[in-house]
């Protein structure tokens, strides 16, 4: 599970029918320098499927590969990445 920043939201015209009441958001994975800015990020985006409402410059949780279809078994979706939560504060300890 990763942590990514939302910028943007992905507008299909058609979509398979087991994901409707879902949509598609584009987000920014964020390595953990980036999580205290996140304006700097360096990755690449991802289509990410959003079942929780996220909106831009939000923050989230998000899942890939077979994970991210795991919510959804044993009816399995076609997606590669999915808003697992969204995430209010993060706290980043230094001592470990």
């Amino acid at each position: 599970m990763r942590i990514a920043k939302v910028i943007g939201t992905v507008t299909l015209s058609r979509s398979h029918p087991t994901l409707a009441g879902g949509s598609y958001r584009l987000a920014v994975p964020l390595s953990e320098a980036e999580l205290g800015d996140p304006a700097t990020t360096t990755a690449d985006p991802l289509v990410v499927y959003d079942e929780l409402g996220a909106g831009p410059d939000t923050l989230i949780a998000l899942s890939e590969s077979r994970e991210a279809a795991m919510p959804f078994h044993p009816e399995m979706k076609p997606i590669d990445a999915y808003n697992a939560a969204i995430l209010d504060t993060i706290h980043v300890c230094d001592d470990v």
